[in-house]
């Protein structure tokens, strides 16, 4: 029989770990202890580094901005203004930001409203709406991912890195994407500009003949 150096238990020779607390059998009560102490001296990260790791670029921003919408631990809604979301092509923000509910509605949204209206301001009241709530949607989104993987984590520090990885930070090919839509816009605006608009490219002479006719 083998005794366990931690409770004392007997144990049969061929065990390998106690029957009784699990601790390994024949390991020396010093590695033991030491093992649980460099598990106790792992520094938690605070609760503003989970979500500086969750937004990754623009941490500062964003944490600062942040502020505003907690009172006292209690969310609350207050005015902000997010640039990139107005400016950019709204639903691509969402999307670089991994919102993808937010992107398919401002995906969605905009060509919507310019089909029932048939008014192509539609999309811009559509970006100055992305530009008012971009960062109170964000700081939800935040909110709610970081609770989920706090809670699933536990202690296992390891598996919330990968889940902080995984469900925050950006898509950095969205900004190439975005890019390729402004090409094309401004392909065609130009093209636009050079034809001038539509009826004053018909030749002078018939212009004139008409203009006689309609004298006569």
């Amino acid at each position: 029989m083998m005794a366990c150096s931690q409770c004392s238990r007997q144990n049969p020779d061929d065990a390998n770990f106690c029957y009784q607390c699990g601790a390994k059998l024949g390991e020396a009560p010093a590695a033991v202890e030491a093992a649980t102490e460099a598990s106790a001296a792992r520094p938690i990260q605070s609760e503003e580094a989970l979500w500086r790791q969750f937004i990754g670029p623009n941490a500062d921003h964003y944490v600062s901005v942040f502020k505003k919408f907690s009172s006292n631990g209690q969310p609350r809604f207050a005015l902000s203004w997010n640039w990139p979301a107005f400016l950019y092509i709204s639903f691509l923000w969402f999307l670089y930001r991994k919102m993808y509910l937010h992107a398919f509605v401002y995906a969605v949204g905009p060509m919507v409203s310019t089909y029932l209206t048939g008014d192509f301001s539609a999309g811009i009241v559509w970006s100055i709406m992305a530009g008012a709530t971009a960062n109170y949607l964000y700081y939800w989104h935040c909110r709610e991912h970081i609770t989920e993987i706090k809670k699933a984590g536990g202690t296992d520090q390891a598996g919330q890195d990968t889940a902080l990885k995984e469900s925050g930070g950006v898509q950095p090919y969205v900004i190439w994407v975005g890019v390729f839509f402004y090409i094309i816009f401004l392909a065609t605006l130009t093209k636009m500009v050079q034809e001038g608009p539509p009826g004053l490219d018909r030749p002078a002479g018939e212009t004139g003949r008409s203009h006689g006719a309609s004298v006569t």
